[in-house]
């Protein structure tokens, strides 16, 4: 059988460089036959020592430092953005424009004018998009669809999400890209809190209203003037001067959907002792469902049909019989990582490429998102409840 193979310009070389090279490399490995062969074209980043050793490091053919190299070459048919957020809409846009394929990193734009802007390029040009919301991909949660779905757990009534991180909980952790408004957006909501967003919108349904609060702990860092990022592993030296963080470190707030289910979300950074501490629970009129991605094989379930006598939670061993179960591993519980959930959001993306099939999570779900989180800055500031717009305003 012979499989279409289909070449991939990646700009941006850091950490997520990585994810998402080893999914193009496993992808056909763990599922096959594959949708479609991924070839490592190009490999940019402004940093010409920083693109060589990509280029090597992660197995693409080229590199360059200017992104339009990509943009230029007619035999790169999907642009992969893992820049920083600031630089996501100018490229998306062009991509968009040439006819290419476009997967991009989350959180979508800086604001929801430039992922207004992304969306209806990519509509206009008539190209799949992905954004890389893969917290969705594990298919614990995809079982979580499955059973909402299905009835399982009734009528939705509430839900909490958290996502909950230490790694900037230091304060000689430097100003990295993460904490500077001009560059990020914002802080832990749009670098953690909107995966716990895509998630519950994902399962329980969209957005109709928020009422948030947000905080900076941190009011100032060690200043690193580059723009490589370690996540808080990286010192700068003792006499580095300091430079204000303007971005939230933490944000809570309260949902109410469409749908009429309600709930609560929080992110933070700054929560010692938590990893990536990523949960939900969601109750319905005929059970709940609970999630922890730090043990993601596993899915916590209750149904209140069960007998009085065994009712509770009961552990879910995601496996073979379960989604995507038919392209990891043979045995339940056997374990899946980081990495995997990257490799099903690579299989998904090819696999619409090939199908015609709608790609999911996608620009107009990224776009939904950043209106969403315009929602809950503004109810952060105004602590009032803040109606959220809806993408076809």
């Amino acid at each position: 059988m012979e499989i279409k193979k289909i070449n991939i310009g990646l700009i941006g070389a850091g950490f997520m460089a990585k994810a998402h090279s080893i999914a193009y490399a496993g992808m056909p490995m763990f599922f096959w036959p594959a949708p479609a062969i991924p070839v490592k074209k190009m490999i940019v980043d402004m940093n010409e020592d920083i693109a060589r050793d990509a280029k090597d490091k992660l197995g693409f053919e080229s590199y360059s430092t200017d992104w339009h190299d990509i943009i230029n070459d007619p035999s790169i048919a999907v642009v992969d953005i893992c820049t920083p957020n600031n630089a996501h809409a100018d490229i998306a846009i062009a991509a968009a424009e040439a006819g290419k394929h476009i997967i991009c990193e989350k959180p979508l734009a800086l604001t929801s004018e430039q992922a207004r802007r992304m969306y209806l390029a990519a509509k206009k040009n008539n190209v799949k998009t992905m954004v890389a919301f893969n917290y969705r991909k594990t298919p614990a949660v995809q079982l979580a669809k499955k059973y909402i779905d299905e009835g399982a757990i009734g009528e939705i009534l509430d839900f909490r999400g958290t996502y909950l991180q230490d790694w900037s909980a230091d304060p000689e952790s430097p100003l990295s890209w993460r904490f500077q408004k001009a560059v990020c957006g914002s802080g832990a909501l749009g670098d953690i809190g909107t995966h716990v967003v895509d998630m519950l919108r994902f399962l329980v349904g969209d957005f109709k209203k928020v009422n948030a609060r947000t905080a900076t702990y941190i009011k100032e860092r060690p200043f690193q003037s580059g723009m490589s990022d370690s996540l808080g592993n990286a010192r700068v030296g003792e006499n580095t001067p300091k430079k204000a963080v303007d971005v939230d470190d933490q944000c809570i707030f309260m949902v109410e959907c469409a749908n009429g289910a309600f709930g609560s979300i929080e992110a933070t950074r700054n929560a010692w002792g938590r990893n990536n501490y990523i949960t939900f629970e969601i109750h319905g009129t005929k059970g709940s469902i609970y999630f922890n991605y730090e043990r993601r094989d596993e899915l916590q379930v209750c149904f209140a049909d069960d007998a009085a006598d065994r009712r509770g939670f009961r552990t879910v061993y995601t496996g073979p019989n379960h989604p995507y179960g038919e392209g990891l591993w043979p045995i339940p519980a056997l374990g899946i990582g980081y990495t995997e959930t990257k490799i099903i959001e690579c299989y998904d993306f090819f696999r619409a490429l090939q199908d015609g099939s709608e790609a999911a999570p996608n620009f107009r779900d990224g776009y939904a998102i950043e209106l969403i989180s315009d929602a809950i800055l503004e109810s952060a500031r105004t602590h009032q409840w803040v109606d959220v717009k809806s993408t076809e305003e």
